[in-house]
């Protein structure tokens, strides 16, 4: 990032935009809290003038502005709030036409300009430096300014900071809750389908009518428990992802998965096939959310493939890590499709085969599942037409830094 001579850049200045950034405050219009802050500091030091500021790239953004001065942005160049952002005390400036740096600044230069000038830093919980509130005066003054007024403008800027840590923690729940809401849907949307073609045989076969009912009782088990987990998470003001972690032999899941999926696939007279290294050990995973993936991709490896196709699952070991591939024989993936693949609401060329539903969520869903166990996945085709192979590799040993190695 290049800065004029006369731009005053903390080191930090890539990591300070990148807090400011996450504010969303720029650019903002006019709001009554902040107003009153700066008013308040104009009360206690008796000036005409006060500001709320945020030092960009290149310009100060003039969030409250009680001043004459119209406009709500002047270039961070030679500005006093630019500087104020270098130190964690106050800055003040007494005269600043005695300040070579400073007397040619756009508020400086100004008829009735700035002479006098108090700025607390707004300090972000990690401290970063991101703007001001502060006084000014179109007056020099040269008094001694007390310890007592200068903390009361230190407060005043705390205030502006815990008001946007209030708000970005606000949008950051909502942003979790939303996209918890999004998981759970698309995971119930299989066992959903499990008791549509089950209900489907009964009414062609009513002598499978038993065991029928066993995958309508384990489909709406697993419903409940979505539902479940996403009431309980919702309860949680920090709504996180978590992994609950245990050892697991994966060749129960895959077991499980074709017997969940042998009716989807025999819909549409499709082969699932299994190839299974017997020298895997079991692996310390979260079987839930392991499970929701290889899931996943098995339902989108029937779903876009052909008609009296095959499906292949490939588990084999690696020195560190289990990996696994689902090979189908489907529309594949161009170029463009690749590169867009594991990103929310994304739109592929492939389209389902037998008019099944899909919203573009669970990639991106797998693909955060996986890097929680410090795994990768990733896909490849030949081209369109050609099938698509999709990649997972977990660690044998899941590490996580600072905390014991789970063995």
């Amino acid at each position: 990032m290049n800065h004029p001579a006369d731009v005053f850049v903390p080191e930090n200045d890539s990591l300070r935009l990148k807090k400011l950034y996450e504010y969303q405050i720029l650019d903002t219009h006019p709001e009554d809290t902040f107003d009153k802050i700066a008013m308040l500091a104009s009360k206690v030091f008796k000036t005409p003038y006060a500001f709320v500021t945020f030092v960009d790239q290149d310009r100060v953004f003039i969030k409250a502005n009680i001043s004459p001065f119209e406009g709500n942005v002047i270039p961070r160049e030679k500005s006093l709030c630019g500087m104020a952002i270098i130190d964690d005390e106050c800055t003040i400036v007494h005269d600043a036409m005695e300040n070579e740096c400073m007397k040619d600044s756009l508020l400086v230069k100004k008829k009735g300009g700035v002479r006098f000038y108090v700025g607390a830093p707004l300090r972000s919980p990690e401290g970063y430096l991101l703007g001001t509130v502060c006084v000014a005066d179109k007056k020099p003054r040269y008094g001694h300014i007390s310890k007592r007024k200068q903390e009361m403008l230190k407060n005043l800027a705390d205030l502006v900071v815990n008001k946007l840590e209030m708000r970005l923690r606000y949008k950051n729940l909502l942003k979790a809750q939303h996209e918890l809401m999004n998981i759970t849907l698309h995971e119930i949307k299989n066992p959903l389908a499990s008791i549509k073609l089950a209900n489907d045989v009964i009414k062609k076969d009513p002598s499978r009518s038993e065991s029928m009912y066993l995958r309508v009782k384990d489909s709406i088990a697993r419903i409940q428990t979505k539902l479940h987990d996403l009431l309980k998470n919702s309860e949680d003001e920090e709504v996180q992802q978590k992994l609950c972690m245990e050892e697991t032999n994966l060749k129960d899941i895959f077991e499980s998965l074709l017997d969940t999926f042998q009716l989807q696939a025999n819909k549409k007279k499709q082969s699932v096939t299994l190839s299974y290294d017997t020298n895997i050990p079991p692996v310390f995973i979260d079987r839930k959310k392991i499970t929701d993936v290889f899931h996943n991709l098995l339902s989108n490896a029937l779903k876009y493939s052909y008609p009296d196709s095959d499906i292949n699952i490939f588990v084999s070991r690696n020195c560190t890590s289990v990996d696994v591939e689902f090979r189908d024989e489907g529309q594949g993936l161009d170029e463009d499709d690749i590169n867009k693949l594991f990103t929310r609401f994304a739109k592929l060329s492939s389209k389902p085969t037998g008019k099944e539903t899909s919203n573009g969520l669970g990639l991106s869903i797998c693909k955060s599942f996986v890097e929680m166990h410090n795994g990768k996945i990733y896909a490849s085709s030949p081209g369109k037409d050609m099938g698509t192979s999709f990649f997972v590799s977990l660690p044998l040993i899941y590490e996580v830094e600072n905390e014991p190695q789970i063995r």
